[in-house]
């Protein structure tokens, strides 16, 4: 029979933090009135994140991969896993799915109020928590489809009041104190709760996307087939943030204008298109240029990190 709701974990090398993430899920799971199964899948981890999920938490369904898939290519092979993308019958599927980053702690009712949230109104069909980091501030949970705004703010000089405005795709704080659920663009890819329905219409992750926006690009193909996307604020996790991807830093740079490029090309008109890539390829030089008067940096980090603008700036001119 069918489960009311299957939660999908990525992991890559955060072995010091699955536990936790796993813990607090399950334990707020045991709350819910929901059926449930968790997967993880590890992706060609090589500090014994896989080892550990076996030993301590056996009721979890772990796939590994031998290779580092990318977030959005891990996540599908745990949908693929479940039935979605496959001529299989609808009532096997799960009624949701909840993807949820390893960098994470959930607190107790937030997986009940996004489910709620999910099936609360037949128009939506995506929801995400709201989020706090770890030393339990204010983090913004949801965004605004990118633009041109969001590119000047990143490689130009703007105004402080700006950062925090909807000129850089935020939303009001004060909508998150309110507690209500309020309808949003996108939310950011750490807590997404779909219906199976939605997965079945739009599809899984693209994986053309390695890393990075992925979340973006497929909240714009769900927004496009009809759908809402809400956050909820009753429900909170708390995200320590970029705890893979920091690993790596240059190649997470590349990785992460490989992915705006790409919603560039996707979702932006001829014109607009023109104009952000000429505004990403001036941005990049700058930050290319100002390198060698960065203090902090060893030469070893600068060369990365000069060799990774490089290869964004050709990126812009493909």
């Amino acid at each position: 029979m069918a489960v009311d709701l299957a939660v999908v974990i990525v992991t890559w090398n955060v072995r010091h933090l699955i536990t936790d993430a796993l813990q607090s899920l399950l334990d707020d799971l045991a709350q819910t009135r929901l059926t449930f199964e968790v997967y993880v899948v590890d992706s060609a981890s090589n500090d014994g994140t896989d080892e550990l999920i076996k030993s301590t938490f056996p009721q979890v369904k772990l796939l590994t991969s031998t290779q580092n898939l990318g977030f959005g290519s891990a996540n599908n092979l745990a949908l693929r896993d479940m039935g979605f993308g496959k001529n299989s019958d609808s009532q096997s599927l799960p009624k949701a799915v909840y993807l949820l980053n390893p960098d994470t702690v959930t607190h107790i009712g937030a997986t009940q109020a996004l489910y709620d949230a999910l099936f609360s109104d037949p128009k939506v069909g995506l929801v995400g928590a709201a989020l706090t980091y770890g030393d339990g501030s204010f983090q913004h949970s949801a965004f605004s489809f990118p633009g041109l705004r969001q590119l000047w703010v990143e490689f130009f000089p703007t105004p402080g009041r700006l950062f925090e405005s909807p000129f850089n795709g935020r939303y009001p704080r004060e909508k998150y104190r309110v507690g209500q659920p309020f309808a949003v663009d996108f939310v950011l890819g750490a807590t997404m709760m779909l219906k199976a329905e939605v997965i079945q219409q739009t599809g899984m992750f693209d994986e053309q996307i390695f890393m990075y926006c992925e979340e973006i690009d497929w909240a714009w193909r769900i927004h496009r087939a009809g759908w809402e996307v809400y956050c909820v604020p009753s429900a909170h996790v708390t995200h320590l943030g970029g705890q893979s991807t920091s690993q790596v830093r240059p190649r997470s740079l590349m990785n992460l204008w490989q992915s705006r490029l790409f919603l560039i090309d996707r979702y932006f008109d001829p014109l607009k298109r023109f104009i952000a890539r000429k505004m990403v390829a001036y941005g990049i030089r700058r930050k290319l240029n100002q390198l060698t008067g960065l203090s902090g940096l060893t030469a070893a980090d600068k060369t990365a990190l000069s060799e990774a603008y490089q290869s964004i700036y050709e990126m812009t001119s493909r």
